[in-house]
Parts: C-alpha cells; structure tokens; sequence
C-alpha cells in the first residue's frame, strides 16, 4: 500500500520538515504551514466540524482544540485535494482526490480530523466511519480500517520524518468497529533506522475502554 503522499510526488510536490529541502529539489515548495490558518479560496477543511459529527466526536475534537491552546498538540488541515496544506501547493483545479476525502457529502465516508504533538511525534486521528464504508452488516469494512491506520501513521510519520511511502502494513483486528461509532486512532513514530520509519498505531473507543485494532507500519523516507 502506498502513502497517498506518493501522488504528491508524483505530481511534483514533496512534503518534508519545516525549511527543511531535499536533495536536487531547490525548486519544489517544501515548507509546511501547520503553526497557523491558512485558509484555501473554493476548498473546505474536512477536518472541521459539520451537522453529522456525533456528539462523541464533537467532544473529543473540543477537548484537543483546547489541548492546541499551548502548542501541545496542533490540527492538521485536511482538504479534498491533499491531507497537508502546504504553502502554495493547495488548489482547487486539481482533479486528483486524497481517498479519504474523495465524497463532498458529509457523513457518509471517511468523517475525521487529526492533531499533530510534535515533542511525541505522534498523530492522533478521530474518527467516525460513515454507513458508505461498511463490511459486515453494521460494521467498519476492514479495508477502511487498514486506510485510516495507513493515513494517521503516515501523516504522522511525514510530520516527524519527512516524505515516506508505506513498505509493510501489520494489523490485527480485536473488536469490530460499528458504522457511525467515535474511535480513537493514535499513531506514533517509535523508532527511526536510516530510511526505515517505525510506527506503531491502536483504535480504541472514544472511552478508551475498548481496544479495537492495533497494528505496525514500516514506512520508507523519500529522497534521503
């Protein structure tokens, strides 16, 4: 499975660290713009609230704006056209879609927002799967869940390492996840080896009183 970032990149965009450049890139834009708004004219931020967010969730996305208050932890824009807005790379011409934000109608795919703690390198995802992404009657298609374990780690894993594409992906699935229901996807970097990026990520219920999936991701850096 690969990052969705590998369409950036093949689009011509890399994303990296802050004023970081990657080699022979001196002309791709590779600054991050996370410590403030930056708002898109004709694209709306998904990872907002809208009417079919679940009280849970709602609850949950107040409790980490509040935590965004001294820098702890920050959101991450989430557009239809790319999960990171960078600076000078969001648009609304372009036709290709991020696949979790491939629907305008609300409620019915991939409904999440992500906070960002840098000194944890971690990536926190709530999530709430809508009924368009079930598998077994009433429940989460496990192909959902492998896609918003891989989006979390990965943006995480970007946010902390730079540009990577998924190598291996390893989940075991605990306790089925019911369409509509408010999970929890923390993700972490736990180790960097060269190129090699390390994460580790669970689902757990709102409560965290449930643990419904936990997995390993191996990402590989780009241009390093």
């Amino acid at each position: 499975m690969l990052r969705s970032c590998a369409r950036l990149i093949r689009g011509g965009t890399a994303i990296c660290h802050p004023h970081t450049h990657l080699p022979n890139a001196s002309s791709i834009p590779c600054h991050f713009s996370i410590t403030r708004p930056c708002p898109v004219a004709g694209l709306r931020d998904f990872g907002l609230p809208n009417a079919t967010w679940s009280q849970k969730l709602l609850d949950l996305f107040n409790k980490f704006e509040e935590l965004s208050k001294n820098g702890e932890w920050r959101r991450i824009p989430s557009y239809n056209t790319t999960v990171h807005h960078m600076e000078g790379d969001v648009n609304a011409g372009r036709e290709n879609r991020l696949f979790t934000r491939n629907t305008d109608q609300d409620g019915v795919g991939f409904e999440y927002s992500m906070f960002y703690n840098t000194a944890e390198k971690r990536m926190v995802c709530l999530f709430q799967p809508g009924h368009y992404l079930e598998g077994p009657p009433g429940f989460t298609h496990g192909g959902c869940i492998a896609t918003i374990i891989d989006s979390t780690a990965g943006a995480g894993a970007v946010y902390g390492c730079g540009t990577v594409m998924t190598a291996n992906l390893n989940i075991d699935y605990r306790n089925p996840i019911p369409l509509g229901r408010t999970v929890i996807v923390d993700s972490k970097v736990e180790n960097v080896e060269g190129r090699k990026v390390f994460c580790s990520c669970q689902i757990r219920s709102h409560d965290d009183e449930v643990l419904h999936t936990e997995a390993t991701v191996l990402f590989i850096k780009v241009g390093s």
